[in-house]
């Protein structure tokens, strides 16, 4: 027996050492492939053995191929390095691969599966040999696959353990090759999927994932395939919805894009218009909820349209549930709707026996007799029986279910098989319809792969008789085998035909995780029309019109993307902008806490001849061309950005980009201009000798800067002269004493000495000066008094620490009441100047506001405390990672924020008597309040029965909405954990009065599934001997409900200790008999009119608004 090689080319995983005395000759070919190649579950398409003999080994060249032979329909041939593939360390392994003997001359696109074993042995004794095994999928790119470490030479040339001999002896040895060529008959087998093509491969495409939203995935894809429903969909109309705001239109949009796109098609639009924030996305919901609160938000949509009527004929079936006597004619029952049916897995073999079980009939007999109305006591059966099934037929396969020992969810991966087909006839009323067959094909399998906590959903559908079956797994969508349909999808153990002993170990402990939770059954009479062809005006023309001009808008924009290198922008400042622009500079650009100013922009070519761009700039602003002229801006050393120079006109080779490089800063993508507009076209020289300055008025009664525009002024003249020109452009007397301040840049803005000429003062092209009014000492004292800015260099200072925050309320939607609105502030200021300004613009007391800041995504961080009563820059913090705006949230209180310090505030919801949620009451009180001073607070604002007890019970919700957690009155509300939804009741005289032979238990409310509870429980007390037709009498009256909606409750006892189907209860049973465990509720099955359904612990109610 040879010993393995002991490296192995890194892509492959050879076989274990095997045992020795299984001696295998490579000369018997089945053998030698049975023990070294094991079954890879895969048809063989052919088999092929070739053997290459090499003498004078270490003559052998280098690299070596071996004749072509053929396997398969496809040529090939062994590729050797006798000493070693060049980059492993030289001479000492041997490297063998299979090749794919012509891939230059193969079909485009071509692709061959093999799995073989690469075999060097000993010339007189096939017996002793080296082998390496593997499979891959040959592609142009990959077109040979093998061993670089196969084995060390050394060992190939010496005797090894329990052999005679050397695997090369005398230098000779025979290389061969075991080739079984795979059937692929999906075209994807073992594929890289780099460069897949769902689209080409199957004429569909997939979904992207925004997180967990793999289950609404598949099932989106299950409703597209189901062409009636896409149909009725698209005969919604929404030609006026928004999408991100409308179900039906962002569902037409996605189902749109599937028809005609060849990418994986996004889905945010449609969580958006489910009023679900991101965070949503990632919540693994159930299939099963979303699915029918879809389906509920369509039907209401589809009234009054052409589609009314169209789920529920597609989707709703109808069943009875009853119970016959035996002896005598008397039948009670009720026949229901159903949009899908939840079956069995644990316990079943397969899809019959879950049927069976679901219909399956119990016997009343003993002790457990039926009170038949006007017969007493009777045996009867009892059970479910379907009166029709709908053409599309979901069933829910019950994967999840509680364990009781374990006290939690659990996911049952027990094997479970269902069928191609299935004839449900034997499952109906003899009274049903029977004119057409119940015979329904499989349709779709919703896959789940992994534990309750998470994993993996995609989904295998058959879009039509005609197509075949394919896997919708995200954004891929791939053919699949009849196998990967049913076999692997059943769950269980995994099938072991055919390993090695020591891999089938390995596999034996993999129990399947990945199994179906869903299936889509079509009945065959109703395939024709369910999945009727698609005819290009099943497709509204609105939608083909909006998209189809959307998808141009996006072309252009990438052709804009991927064009962008080729042009840059460039801005343009005007004298206008410039008046506009409150703050340093001509404009704002780059500053970290400010946004940069709007200016004129225009997209240039790079190679645009700069007199092209001017014509286009005086056309824009509607000046001739003669008329303006264009300064360049820098950036100074100073980090300042001002006017340099004007761009020559005299250069017709002048390019943009070439301004850009020359005179401005390479490294920006945009160039930053001033247009001077020149008043004398006639004359447009500037005078020589002259600088251009910019003006800056600080208006100190407004508290505001504004820009005047730029004048020409001699180098040689004074400052003073300034004053004059200045008092004539702001139309102010002549003698109007002013003071001038240079800006320098930010933190230095200095007053100017009016004697001195521009030159002393080093005035240059481009720089700013800053003019107020001159005014007395008392003038200015005033200003300052009133908490205003008095000089140029406080204004400066403000500008220069000012922020601008953006306030949003906390937890209210936006609205008139609740506005988002940005305030300007200075990083100097502090918390009170923050709130008071806030309640200035919310008109509220600001001392009944209460703020919190934000994380960078948005979400609330900390509440601030007043009594630190931080500045804004320490608000901010950090300002490392400073977004371009803060965010802070703010809430609009009743109570000071100083009472709120030291005291809680609660809201109690009041149940009264009746187990309605009568109303809210706010609280505010001490932390260290007990339960009981709550109560006396709380029996001053609420109305209790006369005569009743005059007792109130304060609880809060179980996490499964099917108990009360009931508080104490010592505890202190400062202790009770926020948040909480406080409710509280009147206690009822005859809970309170109960004695000891009465028992006390929770009820509470659900809709059709235990899971969808509803409404407040409360307690109930059960008493001994009395038949329920007298408990649901008291029950009534507990809850104050009339008797026309108690008609239609139903009542059943929901035991904690089993996860299956509530029992109901009939008028006849006495329920205190049972056994009640502590967690056992009486559960009220009614419509939830409340609004306010809960699910399951701890797992948000899947809501979708739109």
């Amino acid at each position: 027996m040879s010993d393995t090689m002991d490296a192995l080319d890194e892509k492959v995983n050879g076989g274990p050492p095997m045992e020795v005395e299984e001696i295998v000759s490579v000369h018997d070919h089945e053998a030698f492939a049975a023990k070294h190649m094991p079954d890879l579950g895969h048809e063989v398409k052919d088999f092929k053995v070739f053997t290459w003999r090499l003498t004078n080994w270490k003559k052998l060249e280098k690299k070596l191929t071996s004749p072509e032979f053929e396997c398969g329909g496809h040529r090939w041939r062994i590729l050797l390095f006798p000493f070693g593939n060049s980059n492993a360390p030289p001479n000492d392994t041997v490297s063998v691969y299979l090749d794919y003997a012509d891939p230059k001359r193969a079909p485009e696109g071509w692709h061959a599966c093999a799995q073989f074993a690469l075999v060097i042995s000993n010339i007189h004794d096939p017996t002793i040999y080296t082998v390496s095994h593997a499979h891959h999928r040959f592609i142009a790119e990959e077109c040979d696959w093998g061993f670089t470490r196969f084995s060390e030479l050394r060992k190939l040339f010496s005797v090894q353990d329990g052999h005679t001999r050397p695997t090369i002896e005398d230098e000779s040895a025979d290389v061969s090759v075991f080739v079984r060529v795979l059937e692929d008959p999906t075209g994807v087998l073992w594929h890289n999927f780099v460069n897949y093509d769902s689209k080409k491969e199957t004429g569909y495409v997939g979904l992207k994932n925004q997180g967990a939203t793999c289950y609404m995935n598949s099932l989106l894809q299950s409703l597209f395939c189901t062409r009636y429903f896409r149909k009725a969909v698209y005969q919604i109309p929404t030609e006026d919805d928004h999408p991100t705001e409308s179900v039906p239109l962002a569902l037409q949009r996605v189902f749109y894009h599937l028809q005609t796109s060849d990418q994986p098609v996004g889905t945010t639009e449609l969580t958006k218009s489910f009023g679900w924030k991101s965070l949503d996305s990632f919540l693994q919901h159930d299939v099963q909820e979303f699915n029918r609160v879809l389906q509920d938000k369509l039907e209401s949509k589809m009234k009054g349209t052409k589609a009314e009527g169209a789920i529920q004929k597609l989707f709703v079936g109808k069943m009875k549930s009853y119970i016959k006597c035996v002896n005598v004619d008397f039948e009670s029952s009720r026949i229901e709707e159903f949009n899908d049916i939840q079956l069995n897995v644990k316990g079943m073999k397969n899809l019959y026996e879950s049927f069976k079980d679901y219909v399956a009939v119990e016997t009343l007999d003993g002790e457990n007799k039926y009170m038949a109305e006007g017969y007493g006591l009777q045996e009867a059966k009892k059970g479910i029986i379907f009166q029709s099934f709908p053409p599309v037929l979901h069933l829910q396969l019950k994967r999840f279910e509680y364990d009781i020992q374990r006290d939690a969810m659990v996911k049952i991966n027990d094997r479970h098989e269902f069928p191609f087909e299935i004839d449900l006839g034997e499952f109906l009323d003899e009274t049903a319809d029977r004119s057409q067959p119940w015979v329904y094909k499989l349709h779709g399998v919703l896959v789940h792969s992994g534990d309750l906590h998470g994993g993996h959903y995609f989904a295998l559908i058959k879009p039509d008789r005609e197509t075949r079956w394919l896997k919708f797994d995200d954004d891929r969508v791939t053919p699949v085998t009849d196998r990967e349909v049913l076999e692997e999808n059943y769950g269980g153990e995994v099938m072991t035909n055919g390993f090695p002993p020591m891999q089938r170990n390995q596999v034996r402990a993999m129990k399947r995780f990945t199994n179906a939770y869903m299936l889509v059954y079509i009945r065959e009479s109703a395939i024709d029309e369910v999945l009727a062809p698609w005819k290009d005006e099943d497709t509204p023309a609105h939608l083909k019109r909006r998209l189809e001009e959307e998808r141009l808008q996006m072309e252009a924009k990438k052709r804009e993307r991927e064009e962008q290198h080729l042009y840059l922008t460039a801005k343009v400042i005007t004298d206008q902008t410039f008046a506009d622009h409150e703050g340093f500079d001509l404009a704002s650009f780059d500053e970290r806490n400010w946004p940069a100013t709007d200016l004129p922009s225009f997209r240039v070519l790079k190679n645009e001849p700069y007199s092209t761009f001017k014509s286009r700039v005086a056309q824009h602003f509607n000046y001739p061309e003669n008329q303006i002229r264009l300064w360049v801006l820098v950036n100074r050393q100073n980090k300042t950005v001002r006017p340099d120079t004007h761009i020559p006109e005299n250069e017709p080779q002048l390019t943009v980009e070439a301004i850009r490089n020359t005179m401005a800063v390479r490294q920006q993508n945009d160039l930053r201009l001033y247009l001077d507009i020149i008043p004398d076209p006639s004359h447009p020289e500037i005078p020589p000798g002259s600088i251009m300055i910019f003006l800056k008025h600080f208006d100190i009664a407004n508290q505001r800067l504004t820009g005047v525009g730029k004048v020409y002024v001699p180098r040689s003249s004074k400052v003073s002269d300034l004053i004059p020109i200045i008092n004539e452009r702001m139309r102010w007397t002549p003698d109007t004493p002013l003071k001038l301040y240079e800006e320098i840049k930010p933190g230095m803005i200095e007053l100017m000495k009016p004697k001195l000429t521009f030159t002393q003062s080093e005035i240059q092209d481009g720089d700013i000066i800053c003019f107020q009014v001159d005014m007395n000492e008392k003038e200015l004292h005033d200003f300052e008094a009133q908490g205003m800015y008095s000089n140029p260099v406080q204004y400066y200072d403000f500008l220069q620490n000012r922020v601008m925050i953006l306030f949003k309320p906390k937890f209210e939607e936006t609205d008139a009441e609740h506005p988002e609105f940005h305030l300007t502030l200075s990083k100097k200021q502090n918390y009170d100047v923050m709130s008071a300004k806030v309640g200035e613009r919310l008109n509220w007391d600001p001392i009944k506001l209460r703020f919190t800041t934000t994380h960078s995504n948005g979400t609330p961080k900390q509440v601030l405390k007043r009594s630190l009563n931080q500045s804004i820059q320490e608000i901010m913090q950090p300002a490392y990672v400073s977004p371009q705006t803060t965010v802070i949230l703010y809430e609009k209180l009743d109570v000071s924020i100083v009472e709120l310090e030291t005291k809680r505030s609660l809201k109690v919801i009041w149940t009264g008597i009746h187990n309605k949620e009568e109303s809210t009451h706010p609280f505010l009180l001490p932390k260290t309040s007990s339960v009981h001073d709550l109560a006396v607070e709380l029996s001053k604002q609420v109305k209790l029965t006369p005569g009743g007890t005059g007792k109130i019970r304060f609880f809060e919700v179980s996490k499964d909405g099917k108990s009360q957690k009931e508080f104490t009155y010592s505890e202190m509300i400062g202790n009770i954990p926020d948040p909480v939804e406080l409710y509280a009741e009147e206690i009822p005289r005859e809970e309170l009065e109960a004695d000891d032979a009465d028992k006390v238990i929770n009820v509470f409310h659900f809709s059709k599934e235990v899971s969808r509870t509803h409404g407040v429980p409360f307690r109930f007390v059960v008493k001994p001997n009395e038949k329920f037709s007298e408990t649901k009498k008291r029950l009534q009256a507990r809850i104050g409900v009339s008797d026309k909606d108690f008609a239609k409750y139903r009542f059943a006892l929901i035991q904690h200790a089993t996860f299956k189907q509530p029992s109901y209860i009939e008028d006849e049973d006495t329920i205190y008999d049972h056994k009640f465990a502590p967690e056992d509720v009486l559960g009220l099955d009614h419509v939830d009119k409340s609004g306010k359904t809960r699910t399951g612990a701890g797992e948000k109610a899947i809501v979708i608004r739109g």
